[in-house]
């Protein structure tokens, strides 16, 4: 392969998906979703206590409490399947019992506020469990293993959070790390779709040209990947130029 300092392919490198990733702020994201939970606590203090003084009057029902955002188990559940939520009943009312959900027992039954019914289909909407990230990331890249992926959210170079008892990975981060893996090339895939050209580089010549910024890349989570289009114009240059000697 001809001398690194013959070719440079100058050239920024703007997306949208990789600044994304690299500014997500997860303080800021369970911050918000801790306030939600405490301003869900403080509306439902409010109406625990205007419905326990209906039910010392027997004016209580369904109806009415329906009607302040207050679901029985059964209303709820249904609620969150009508609007796409997948779970069992089993499963949510396992999750009513431990807690997971907000409740509150109003005479001989328990009650679900509205709002942390929307906060459910929020987090269903922001996030996908560590499980469901892995398999959606999965089908664009398939040598990663479950294993692997979850050593890779332990050491945080896929953004997690905890939000109750589950731990959570932003949606955002998903899709940047599924278009990196459609769009870019690691090191050693780059060197090997080289290699596949006729173009023999080894391996810590090629970083040095990282390093010294003469190939265009992005760095996530301290690993570089390479553009397929810088990749491609890499090749061009590199057989051309063997071509001319």
């Amino acid at each position: 392969m001809p001398r690194g300092k013959k070719i440079i392919i100058d050239r920024e490198i703007d997306d949208e998906y990789v600044d994304k990733l690299k500014t997500i702020n997860l303080n800021k994201i369970k911050d918000g979703y801790e306030n939600r939970q405490s301003s869900i606590s403080s509306s439902l203090a409010n109406v625990y206590n205007e419905a326990q003084k209906l039910y010392q009057k027997k004016e209580l029902n369904d109806d009415v409490l329906e009607k302040k955002g207050m679901y029985t188990i059964q209303s709820a559940y249904e609620l969150l399947r009508q609007n796409g939520f997948d779970i069992s009943f089993r499963a949510f009312g396992g999750r009513v019992e431990r807690g997971t959900i907000t409740s509150v027992k109003i005479g001989k039954k328990r009650y679900i506020p509205m709002d942390a019914l929307n906060t459910m289909m929020n987090i269903r909407d922001d996030f996908y469990s560590v499980k469901d990230a892995f398999e959606t990331y999965k089908k664009f890249n398939a040598k990663i293993n479950y294993r692997a992926f979850i050593g890779r959210v332990e050491k945080q170079s896929i953004p997690s959070v905890k939000i109750g008892t589950k731990r959570l990975i932003p949606r955002d981060a998903v899709d940047a790390l599924t278009h990196v893996a459609k769009s870019y090339y690691t090191v050693s895939q780059a060197i090997s779709q080289l290699h596949k050209s006729g173009i023999g580089i080894k391996r810590n010549a090629f970083e040095r040209r990282l390093d010294r910024n003469r190939i265009p890349h992005v760095k996530i989570a301290g690993r570089r990947f390479i553009p397929t289009d810088v990749l491609d114009e890499l090749v061009d240059k590199e057989t051309a130029l063997r071509e001319k000697k």
